[in-house]
């Protein structure tokens, strides 16, 4: 699906949150790896499951096409630093629900863009009536499950000793779900 461009003004810097568009391809292929880099709250390591310039376009494609999917791109400077996404299904027992992810550069941290790429694609789940969105979170990210929380997640349940991480170590993943006003 594609959502209108908003624009966003957070201490001194401009961004947007746009709807990803297949130019945008080539750039999100490396901003992945780097991100995977970035951080221990991704699932992978840098390079591990590389999405490649074609990969992305198709993905791009068919989340555009899709009625239960979104892509967003965040936008700072004419450079793409952030990317979230909202993943149907196309099997009929869970197509009420999409699960949503999210990751932003690490230099542009504290300027609200996951919080507003998760309220843009929680609009947009509202617009859609979907039901339910369903996310993964390191357990040790707390920054992260508290706006999840202020966002109307709830826990459903903890994946125990669900990653080991480079330094050898076994981590929980916390699983996560908004439901829409009234279903449980």
């Amino acid at each position: 699906m594609i959502i209108n461009d908003q624009d966003y003004r957070v201490k001194g810097m401009h961004y947007t949150i746009r709807s990803a568009m297949e130019k945008d391809a080539d750039k999100l292929s490396s901003l992945r790896v780097q991100l995977d880099g970035e951080t221990d709250n991704m699932d992978r390591e840098a390079g591990e499951a590389f999405i490649d310039v074609a990969g992305f376009r198709e993905l791009i494609r068919m989340d555009t096409a899709k009625r239960n999917h979104l892509f967003l791109v965040a936008v700072a400077s004419g450079d793409i630093v952030g990317y979230c996404r909202c993943a149907g299904s196309e099997l009929k027992r869970f197509s009420h629900q999409v699960e949503f992810g999210v990751c932003v550069a690490r230099s542009f941290w504290g300027y609200g863009i996951g919080r507003e790429m998760l309220q843009s694609s929680l609009q947009w789940v509202d617009e859609q009536g979907i039901e339910k969105v369903t996310l993964k979170v390191l357990a040790t990210n707390d920054k992260a499950i508290r706006l999840y929380e202020t966002s109307g997640f709830e826990v459903e349940g903890v994946f125990k000793r669900d990653r080991r991480h480079a330094d050898g170590r076994y981590y929980d993943t916390v699983v996560m779900a908004r439901f829409a006003d009234g279903m449980r």
